[in-house]
């Protein structure tokens, strides 16, 4: 990414999106000038033009809620920008996860919600409240893999003789032990979705 690939406006602005890595959810949208763009590809840190200061402003560096970008994008008529980034806490002002939730809550997709479940279970192995279950399984790993044992059965037997919803529900159950289970292993989603990708449009002989 060059900063003079970019279409910058009459003020020498171009809107940009910023995009959870992860979860693919939108976080909010910024306005970013040639020197807060250059700046962001030198730190790896998402920094902006804050139209209202006159100022470049480093998102996160008073709060702590700083976005340590991984990807940088031009849209085709090179004029706005999107970031993929890493959020180190909310997005919004507000304490919203996204400035698209601060007025109106909207019902997460699936790909936000088994991420916001791999932060919870991160956070548990981080530092494990009393009483928590999650705690419990991070804590015997003989557990945690009788638990995926049990839940894929549970599954199986579901899809046998179950209803649609008694399989949603036992599914679920055998995702969640799974994700904590790739989480005792410093591995999560994004290193199965590396894997599912590397298998797209191969035919196994």
């Amino acid at each position: 990414m060059n900063p003079d690939d970019v279409k910058w406006g009459s003020q020498g602005l171009a809107p940009a999106i910023v995009q959870d890595e992860l979860s693919g959810e939108v976080l909010m949208l910024a306005w970013m000038s040639r020197e807060s763009l250059r700046q962001t590809l030198d730190t790896g840190l998402a920094t902006f033009w804050s139209r209202s200061r006159g100022e470049l402003w480093v998102k996160g560096k008073t709060s702590g809620n700083t976005q340590r970008v991984s990807a940088v994008r031009l849209d085709c008529d090179q004029d706005a920008i999107l970031l993929r980034v890493e959020p180190a806490g909310p997005a919004c002002h507000t304490g919203a996860r996204s400035c698209f939730l601060a007025t109106e809550p909207l019902e997460p997709t699936p790909a936000e919600t088994l991420a916001a479940l791999e932060r919870v279970l991160r956070s548990r192995k981080q530092a494990a409240p009393e009483g928590s279950y999650t705690a419990k399984l991070f804590a015997n790993e003989a557990l945690r893999h009788k638990k995926i044992g049990e839940e894929a059965t549970e599954l199986v037997m579901a899809s046998l003789k179950g209803t649609k919803e008694e399989i949603a529900n036992e599914a679920a159950d055998l995702l969640y032990h799974a994700l904590v289970l790739l989480q005792a292993h410093d591995l999560g989603l994004r290193d199965v979705a590396e894997v599912l990708r590397a298998r797209e449009g191969k035919r196994r002989e």
